[in-house]
């Protein structure tokens, strides 16, 4: 779940910032201390904007350094379990597919990708279905539910599980065949209805 957050904080600004606009200056600074690291209770915190020094700063003897209370927005992303995300397949591995979500990769594994037994191709690459020949490979669009979220300091080490299974996920494609093949009776018993009705007026006219 992506969220816009209001922090406040406490930064040094180092006298080698001096020289430039104060708002560019604490921009600096707190997107190196802040952006593409992990809060365990924010998530992975992505952008900071609209900094806002709060009064004037202050000057510590001896240290060559200014300190200002300051207000900024932060964009953030907590992945969630069962939170459904579209995604688009990054890499594709023998024990499963590699997706993207935002500034990070999840993980569909093998067994989690379709309701059918997957063959690995390596001279396409992709998956293909043993019985549905359905095919998944590199840069497909996918709907996934989040399975398991396990946060760590840094995103490389921060993993996340994903499931394709679930009626209503897959890739895009394989959800608008479906769709089509649920739509097909539908539109078949309205053919079989009109006839009926028009039998039903004629009659009534006689």
């Amino acid at each position: 779940m992506y969220q816009m957050i209001t922090v406040y904080d406490r930064v040094r600004l180092p006298a080698q910032y001096f020289s430039m606009k104060l708002a560019d200056g604490l921009m600096s600074i707190l997107r190196e201390n802040y952006e593409r690291r992990i809060d365990r209770s924010l998530g992975i915190i992505l952008l900071v904007s609209n900094v806002e020094a709060q009064g004037d700063g202050m000057v510590i003897p001896s240290d060559g350094a200014a300190y200002y209370d300051v207000k900024f927005d932060a964009l953030t992303y907590l992945p969630a379990v069962n939170e459904v995300v579209e995604a688009e397949v990054s890499e594709l591995v023998e024990f499963g597919a590699f997706v993207g979500i935002g500034s990070v990769e999840g993980l569909i594994h093998l067994s989690q990708i379709a309701n059918d037994f997957l063959n690995y191709n390596k001279k396409i690459p992709a998956f293909v279905g043993k019985e549905s020949k359905k095919t998944l490979k590199k840069g497909d669009r996918v709907l996934a539910k989040v399975s398991t979220v396990s946060l760590k300091s840094s995103l490389s080490e921060t993993k996340i599980g994903l499931t394709m299974r679930p009626e209503g996920l897959g890739k895009l494609d394989w959800i608008g065949e479906r769709a089509k093949k649920a739509a097909a009776p539908a539109a078949a018993e309205t053919k079989e209805a009109k006839p009926e009705k028009a039998k039903k007026k004629a009659k009534d006219k006689e």
